[in-house]
């Protein structure tokens, strides 16, 4: 099993809900109003009046399979606006019951 965490800018919410279901994937838990600045460019997310823009963190948890297509997809919606702001994890998850 996986666990996939992404953290991105408000504006692409439901697209990441949407993206996972495209997978298969229903299951998920979601942060909304993370404040956060990215690494490397782009405008801090902290909900101020400077920088009014937010971010929602997510975290779902997939089969080993599905992990490589669905990091593929992220990383495509990353390059197609990368002004907004996405970031995704991925590690190996062990699951006790």
């Amino acid at each position: 099993m996986k666990g996939i965490f992404v953290s991105y800018n408000q504006a692409y919410n439901e697209e990441i809900v949407e993206l996972l279901e495209s997978f298969g994937q229903r299951g998920f838990t979601r942060w909304e109003d993370v404040e956060g600045r990215g690494s490397f460019e782009g405008e801090p997310h902290m909900g101020n009046h400077a920088w009014p823009t937010m971010n929602h963190a997510l975290i779902t948890f997939v089969p080993d399979d599905k992990a490589p297509a669905i990091m593929q997809a992220l990383r495509e919606k990353d390059g197609s606006n990368q002004a907004l702001g996405l970031r995704a994890y991925c590690w190996t998850i062990e699951m006790f019951y």
